[in-house]
């Protein structure tokens, strides 16, 4: 039998990197030659107030309008094509028949400006050094101008392309996908695609976005009389994909003692901070908790929860507030799983469990307004879920003597991606750029737009392990991540259009 020579078998004991190096030499280049400019093109980004308006498109909302002139002009500074479709923006490169896809969206949540060091549509690069804080910096006008920085780069060097790399800029991602649905109807997108709006290493499942909503209505104790402690008013939370970081509770006729064990109370949570308000007969508790994104709210601390445990040490007249803060207490309680509403709760061995957090408290004309963000994984069917939901919300309306109006369901799918075609490259790419041997690919609680479009996976721009700060007060990105984030978006993309 011939043998081998030496020296090859000593090369083939070596790591073989399944990245090009010429990829890795233009990922190096685009941090070289544009680091600067990225950081300035996201500030003139950031500045926009992309939050979804009711009666306004993005072609009338002068924000919207604002923002896609930035993003022609941008465009056009880097060479790169750009068509506008109203909801949907498209920036390429190439012309090629092929294409790869890349996913993003340019609308934002809401964000409350009390609770941010400057203005939420001000790039904020001082207050906390290393950081880049704004509205959308990580989700997502920081991965568009990252993706856009990249094909400039692959552009300077004349890398040649068997795909055309396409951008797709969605501008109603957190409010309403329907117009995008309707543009997909008529628009053929990549056979392979890649969302920029979730984690890393790579995403391969998505829990579904679901939600129970209703209304707690409007009740007053006959018993209520003279000068006994009445809780009037309980509250909190911002928008429905936003764990609250407040809360607030009005109490009429509080007397020292109870005053006092609220307070004792108070102390013993941790991560909470509240304010005790006297104004005349009437007691104002606001509570402050820490805000995430309800696809992870056990980065969070929930200050609607966490006031509801708080008054759940008195024994309260049956009034609205004190009807719901009771729902929140004994439906929900601290936990973050469903472990107390009903047998909703499950788990799948890889999804991980289902979540469950009230994101909206808010007092009406009708009564309270109560909404519960769920992230479901694989495992129960929506008619399942639907009618174990209903029996713990009958027991709990019986127990209370009250009925719930304008109860509503949603359950939405969650996505699992299986047999993609550029998995194991985007792993090797997030392998090559981190030093991480064997990245395995993650389910996440998030749902982005990937679960409609073919082999659609999601590549960053969050780390794992680290907290996701899209859709919190002073979400940010930080620099070395926005950098290193260019690196594996200009070797990812040429990797699989090449």
């Amino acid at each position: 039998m011939k043998r081998l020579p030496l020296l090859f078998i000593a090369l083939l004991s070596l790591p073989i990197d399944a990245v090009e190096p010429e990829s890795d030499k233009v990922a190096n280049y685009a941090v070289e030659h544009y680091a600067d400019e990225m950081v300035s093109s996201l500030e003139n980004l950031v500045r926009f107030n992309t939050v979804a308006v009711d009666g306004t498109t993005p072609n009338t909302n002068a924000e919207f309008i604002g923002f896609k002139s930035e993003l022609k002009s941008l465009s056009q500074q880097l060479g790169l094509d750009y068509s506008d479709h109203g909801y949907v923006i498209l920036i390429g490169l190439g012309q090629q028949q092929d294409k790869l896809g890349v996913i993003t969206h340019g609308d934002v949540q809401p964000a409350n400006p009390a609770l941010w060091h400057q203005s939420p549509y001000q790039l904020d690069m001082t207050s906390q050094p290393g950081k880049l804080i704004g509205r959308g910096t990580e989700d997502d006008k920081g991965p568009i101008v990252t993706a856009m920085y990249a094909m400039k780069s692959i552009k300077d060097n004349s890398i040649r392309l068997n795909k055309r790399i396409e951008l797709m800029v969605y501008l109603a991602e957190e409010s309403d996908w329907t117009p995008l649905k309707t543009f997909l109807t008529t628009f053929t997108p990549a056979d392979i695609n890649i969302t920029i709006d979730a984690e890393y290493p790579v995403v391969t499942a998505e829990k579904g976005w679901s939600k129970i909503e209703f209304i707690i209505p409007t009740v007053t104790d006959k018993n209520v009389n003279g000068k006994r402690p009445t809780l009037n008013q309980f509250s909190g939370g911002y928008f429905a994909s936003q764990v609250p970081q407040q809360a607030q509770a009005e109490i009429s006729y509080a007397d020292e003692e109870l005053i006092h064990q609220l307070k004792q109370q108070a102390k013993k949570q941790q991560g909470m901070h509240y304010r005790f308000e006297q104004k005349g007969s009437s007691l104002l508790i606001r509570a402050d908790g820490k805000a995430a994104h309800s696809s992870t709210p056990e980065d969070g601390v929930n200050a609607v929860t966490h006031l509801a445990q708080l008054l759940a040490s008195h024994q309260w007249p049956k009034t609205t507030a004190s009807l719901t803060q009771a729902f929140i207490h004994e439906m929900v309680g601290m936990g973050i799983y469903a472990e107390q509403f009903g047998d909703i709760a499950y788990s799948d061995d890889f999804m991980g469990p289902m979540s469950l957090a009230p994101t909206i408290v808010k007092a009406g004309t009708e009564g309270t307004h109560v909404m519960i963000n769920l992230r479901r994984p694989v495992g129960k069917t929506p008619e399942l879920l639907d009618s174990q939901a209903a029996e713990a919300l009958q027991q709990w309306q019986a127990k209370h003597q009250i009925k719930l109006m304008a109860l509503e369901t949603y359950w939405g799918k969650p996505m699992v991606m299986k047999d993609t075609p550029h998995l194991d490259t985007l792993l090797d790419v997030y392998a090559h750029f981190t030093g991480v041997k064997n990245p395995q690919p993650v389910a996440i609680g998030g749902s982005t737009n990937s679960k409609l479009f073919p082999n659609a996976l999601s590549f960053g721009p969050a780390m794992p392990g680290v907290e996701y700060t899209g859709h919190t007060e002073n979400e940010f990105i930080t620099y070395d991540q926005f950098m290193l984030n260019l690196k594996m978006y200009t070797a990812a993309f040429i990797e699989l259009a090449r």
